[in-house]
């Protein structure tokens, strides 16, 4: 089903698949031009004494909004994943509950395809990254189950609160603000920043920036205490949604 959806999104367009490289790169060209030329954004290491680091603000966005990407759009997708798969709630048997890890993988296909543009300018403009690289699958990991567990909820609710396909938008509008992605979390007085941990992204990205380019392994401790927080969050959407679907048939 992913595969098949992956695929849908390219047909008939003159490049096809091709479009999955073209767009990350134009992105990275409109964040360099806009924030790295005009406005000379900086992003420097974090605990340093200067705003200048070792690598472009547009760089590091980018790094964010890949990671970004994982959450955002499959929460887009939840609220009318069930109500866009009709058929197979009222015509076929058909286990309803894998329909949120299609829209995951989706996400996590597009997040890859991007990352690979994004490490080639890397290897070509700073040379190769530091060798914790290899953990950031591990270290998104939570951030993916967090990710579902929000998905099962939401696509439940969807069913009975159809208000609530145009909550999302909002939300991820919320999610983005609301988390280091455009900003570095030093730069928010102190005492805001633990509130900027309530939101799961905050952490995905904190975390992340560390293995990718400050050549740092996140605490153990705080990548597995978000690691259960969020399985535990995903196991309670997933034991939700298959409690619920049993009405779904009546509502749609």
């Amino acid at each position: 089903m992913s595969r098949r959806e992956v695929e849908a999104r390219f047909r008939g367009s003159f490049l096809g698949v091709f479009w999955a490289v073209i767009l990350p790169l134009v992105m990275l060209g409109v964040f360099s031009l806009v924030f790295g030329s005009i406005f000379g954004s900086r992003w420097g290491r974090p605990g340093a004494h200067t705003e200048i680091g070792e690598y472009s603000y547009p760089m590091i966005l980018f790094s964010g909004l890949i990671i970004f990407g994982i959450m955002s759009e499959p929460i887009s997708r939840a609220p009318s994943l069930v109500l866009e798969n009709v058929s197979y709630v009222k015509k076929v048997v058909f286990p309803l509950e894998i329909l949120p890890f299609v829209a995951l993988i989706n996400a996590l296909i597009t997040a890859a395809i991007s990352f690979v543009v994004f490490l080639a300018v890397f290897i070509v403009v700073y040379g190769p990254p530091p060798v914790t690289i290899l953990a950031l699958p591990i270290t998104l990991l939570p951030l993916v189950l967090m990710t579902l567990g929000i998905v099962y909820f939401l696509a439940s609710l969807g069913v009975f609160l159809r208000d609530l396909v145009h909550v999302t938008a909002p939300l991820t509008t919320a999610i983005m603000f609301l988390s280091p992605l455009l900003y570095p979390l030093e730069t928010l007085p102190e005492q805001y920043r633990p509130w900027l941990y309530v939101n799961p992204l905050t952490t995905a990205l904190i975390q992340a920036r560390d293995v990718i380019f400050w050549g740092r392994l996140p605490p153990l401790s705080e990548w597995v205490a978000y690691f259960f927080a969020s399985f535990l969050f995903a196991t309670a959407g997933g034991f939700w949604f298959i409690r619920t679907k049993k009405a779904f048939a009546d509502v749609v």
